[in-house]
């Protein structure tokens, strides 16, 4: 894909805009219904780049609502039947979201992220390698970067406004912000979606090593999963026949920039540097594999 085919912000002008997040843009549709579009910005550190990764939004949207279809049967989500050219009816502009915009139920969001960590790597191999515990969950002494753990762990983390960085939380913790009935139901779906989910992909020659959830809840009450599930963007996804333990695997998400970014002289602050051609041409063929390999 081309640099023309990029989406960096959405224009829909009959809508009222809620929300630009680091990649997605919130419109109202009506008192139950949102429209999000999934642009084709790219985060890392927190911090959002001018330069978008073309295509990755519609790889995010398909990857997303193939996982929601999935396990549905665990969990409801916030997708609808309701399409959405009922809403854009402008054929031009139709052409440009059709790919990466869903019109989402309206919920009020939990404000926690759910992790589940099956492997130790990124923030959690920080953590472990200061105190042999990752959101005060004590790990086995002498575990290697990126090995697996015996077991997937649910480390939950704040949400952080655009710019800042997401920290670490223990389960306790959660249970003081969100009340314990709703804590241990998200921890107890957010294990059951993870093993379900890479087990799947493990058959597919991917390793999920961890990934990030988000719930809401509807006007009933009900907890709802929301945003996005199990994307490059909020996984971590390695090639099977790659892995080692004792290094950072590669990758098909945004590990790709983060590690290019990791050599270069940025103090991970804003303005983002510019990315060089070839690693947004590699990140935008990363995240389309990731793709087809788990849902071809």
């Amino acid at each position: 894909m081309d640099s023309q085919s990029a989406l960096f912000q959405s224009e829909i002008p009959q809508l009222q805009l809620l929300h630009r997040g680091k990649v997605r843009d919130l419109y109202a549709v009506d008192a139950q219904h949102l429209l999000i579009v999934t642009t084709d910005r790219i985060s890392a550190f927190d911090v959002v780049f001018r330069q978008p990764i073309p295509g990755k939004g519609a790889v995010l949207t398909r990857l997303s609502n193939f996982w929601f279809r999935r396990i549905r049967d665990i969990i409801p989500n916030h997708l609808t039947d309701i399409g959405i050219d009922s809403i854009i009816t402008d054929s031009t502009q139709f052409s440009l979201l059709k790919e990466r915009t869903i019109l989402a139920r309206r919920l009020t969001p939990v404000p926690v992220e759910a992790v589940v960590r099956g492997y130790i790597i990124g923030s959690g191999w920080k953590d472990y390698q200061r105190s042999q515990e990752v959101c005060g969950i004590k790990l086995p002494s002498g575990l290697k970067l990126a090995e697996r753990l015996p077991s997937p762990i649910f480390t939950p983390s704040t949400k952080a406004a655009i710019g800042s960085h997401d920290e670490n939380i223990t389960f306790a913790q959660m249970i003081a912000i969100v009340g314990r009935d709703t804590a241990e139901q998200i921890k107890t779906l957010s294990l059951q979606i993870y093993q379900e989910c890479a087990s799947y992909a493990e058959n597919r020659g991917i390793i999920i090593a961890d990934t990030k959830l988000e719930f809401g809840h509807d006007s009933a009450g009900n907890l709802v999963l929301m945003d996005e599930l199990l994307t490059p963007d909020s996984s971590r996804f390695w090639p099977a026949d790659r892995y080692q333990t004792g290094i950072s695997p590669p990758s098909f998400d945004k590990q790709f920039v983060r590690d290019y970014l990791e050599t270069i002289q940025w103090d991970k602050t804003p303005p983002a540097p510019e990315l060089p051609d070839q690693v947004i041409e590699n990140t935008a063929k990363n995240y389309l594999e990731a793709e087809l390999r788990l849902t071809q």
